[in-house]
């Protein structure tokens, strides 16, 4: 089920050639329209005609967070401040807020890129669906609001918080497609468990699932204990929230809307350009938005782009599930890890819950890594020698996977705080 099946088959080939235009347009537009941006293009001896085809896209400078910070919060907007009619922004609490602003046809093309997103993931006009982000300058409220408004679909905006009541009023009105973050679905699932409600009385079908990473083996726990099927959804609030790209029905990776998003894989040192396949860092153009375009926005990111043909006839390229990021690698003892890497050991195990926290700490010159592992209630009264079998095995499935050793602490359930929102995974007590 398409939502705008001349699009989102397009052949490739028409596809680029759209690409190019609006990649051509967007530059012309930044370079006339906003001072630091012709600045940036003017160190590099750029002027726009310079870029005519998609290739000379990698002629062009990159852009940072730290670039949205440094010209704090309206010097990236591209067009008067009467033609920005919506204002949001990160929270700022690791450092300066970042300021995006939207034109009424930038939020026309948001609503748009929400609804295919949507209709790929089994929403349609007959849906209850509930939106459990949070509302407000956070894009994942109002972003999935009017995506799904567009679709026709009834929308139950109930934001974050009030786990219980979110639990009663998806009973009650009959809730079809839950979104919210893939942590906060697992604690709805054992909240509702705790209520003794069975996943199978209420009517959820599916789960639109984002703003932070997740494994698949992570979907797995989700399908199974909400009893529905559960699908990726990415974007980011530098470039417009969620919509960027979504899953279809195949979950083979999260088709992205490249024809306002132009997506790029670099090598995160160097910045080479990577080849389809090839992991690295997404970076992307936002070749259609006129209030606050972003031209080559290192996303930190990292992830691979496959342009095989999908299962759903979708000709949109394929950005795979997001590995970790380039800047929140943790590095201990030398060694590059992942919290994706632990969440993925633990889960295949089997044997503990979904919930865990990595703390790193530094004794003398040496760091230490502690993972924090849930178990059930059933197993943590079961016989201190079996625990510390369970103790064992995790520490040499981590020590294999990671390289290094990690101390892992068992805890009882429902120790680790729980979120709303994005799950707190790593206490770093370093101060490095």
């Amino acid at each position: 089920m398409y939502w705008n099946k001349t699009i989102e088959t397009m052949e490739h080939e028409q596809m680029q050639q759209l690409q190019a235009k609006r990649l051509r347009d967007v530059v012309e537009h930044m370079y006339q329209k906003v001072p630091f941006y012709r600045a940036l293009m003017q160190q590099e001896g750029l002027l726009p005609q310079d870029i005519a085809t998609l290739a000379d896209i990698s002629k062009l400078p990159f852009m940072t967070k730290q670039d949205m910070r440094d010209n704090y919060p309206y010097g990236l907007f591209a067009v008067p401040p009467s033609e920005i009619v919506r204002i949001h922004a990160s929270s700022g609490t690791t450092g300066k807020a970042t300021v995006v602003g939207y034109t009424k046809r930038d939020l026309g093309m948001w609503s748009e890129v929400m609804a295919r997103s949507l209709t790929a993931a089994g929403v349609s006009k007959q849906s209850f669906v509930q939106i459990s982000y949070g509302y407000g300058l956070f894009t994942g409220g109002l972003g999935l609001h009017y995506g799904a408004e567009l679709v026709g679909a009834s929308v139950i905006p109930v934001s974050s918080g009030n786990t219980a009541r979110q639990i009663s009023l998806m009973k009650d009105f009959g809730t079809t497609a839950l979104a919210c973050t893939p942590s906060y679905a697992l604690h709805l699932a054992e909240t509702m468990n705790e209520m003794g409600i069975d996943p199978k009385s209420t009517a959820l079908k599916v789960g639109i699932l984002g703003a932070e990473p997740w494994s698949d083996k992570m979907r797995n726990q989700i399908e199974a204990s909400l009893n529905i099927r559960a699908t990726d959804i990415y974007g980011l609030s530098e470039i417009i929230g969620p919509g960027v790209a979504c899953e279809c029905s195949e979950q083979q990776g999260l088709h992205i809307n490249e024809d306002h998003f132009y997506p790029e894989i670099i090598d995160p040192l160097t910045g080479e350009i990577l080849a389809d396949g090839q992991k690295g860092e997404l970076v992307l153009t936002t070749i259609s938005k006129e209030g606050m375009p972003m031209i080559r926005y290192r996303t930190r990111d990292l992830t691979v782009l496959d342009r095989s043909p999908c299962g759903c006839g979708r000709t949109l390229v394929r950005m795979s599930k997001v590995m970790g990021r380039s800047d929140d690698m943790l590095i201990i003892r030398g060694v590059n890890v992942f919290p994706s890497q632990i969440e993925s050991v633990l889960l295949g195990l089997g044997e503990t819950s979904p919930h865990y926290q990595l703390i790193v700490d530094r004794q003398g010159h040496l760091d230490t890594l502690t993972v924090m592992v849930e178990i059930s209630e059933a197993m943590f009264s079961d016989e201190v020698r079996r625990l510390e079998m369970l103790e064992r095995k995790i520490q040499t499935e981590l020590a294999s996977v990671l390289k290094i050793a990690a101390k892992v602490r068992l805890v009882a359930a429902k120790t680790l705080e729980r979120s709303e929102g994005k799950a707190k995974r790593v206490i770093d007590n370093r101060q490095i």
